[in-house]
């Protein structure tokens, strides 16, 4: 079964996702995305199904043809200071209030998220596997996060996040034993799996 183009017909439907909440480091990054009645790509999927090539290509077409799209980036301080679910629900929010069009309804990724302007939403497990404003918001909240991890991967390459987007992958986790922490790391999250408390 194909995407879904809405949830509720004729009313503007944003759709919102986020991408890097269960990194161990960078910025918790959303997207929020209108898109037209007629919008079609044949590529266009839940970004997690895509190759990094397939959203890159779809990136500046969404950008193209969707009614209205917001991007936002909540860094590690913020994530650090209120926890990785509200910073992913903040950044959500920050997307929807930079459409140029306000939305008449929301529907979210996931199970979580509170109330934005009093818009009418719904949230939907698995929403950007089933509707196409979500996919789109998950393929732009994805391109934008690894372009800004390949950006900090230049300051710091001995941890790969050029490659592993700052997820605790084998070899992040070995890095952080290694050479410790960086500005960019989550102070709150569990690093490497032994760790009891961070020695800051």
């Amino acid at each position: 079964m194909g995407l879904q183009k809405y949830f509720l017909k004729n009313v503007l439907e944003a759709g919102t996702d986020e991408a890097g909440r269960g990194c161990l480091s960078g910025p918790v990054v959303a997207a929020a995305v209108i898109l037209p009645e007629d919008f079609e790509h044949p590529l266009l999927n839940d970004s997690k199904q895509l190759t990094e090539k397939q959203r890159e290509l779809l990136r500046p077409f969404i950008e193209k043809n969707a009614l209205a799209f917001g991007v936002s980036y909540i860094n590690e301080l913020k994530i650090d200071e209120i926890n990785i679910l509200q910073a992913s629900i903040l950044a959500m929010h920050t997307a929807i209030e930079k459409l140029s069009v306000a939305p008449e309804h929301i529907i979210v990724d996931g199970n979580k998220f509170n109330s934005f302007k009093n818009i009418p939403y719904k949230t939907i497990i698995k929403g950007d596997a089933k509707f196409m404003s979500i996919a789109a918001a998950s393929v732009l909240a994805k391109t934008y996060r690894d372009e800004f991890m390949h950006k900090i991967d230049l300051e710091f390459p001995e941890y790969y996040w050029k490659k592993n987007k700052g997820y605790p992958t084998k070899q992040h986790r070995e890095a952080i034993r290694e050479f410790g922490i960086t500005p960019y790391h989550r102070k709150t999250f569990r690093l490497v799996p032994e760790q009891l408390k961070l020695e800051l």
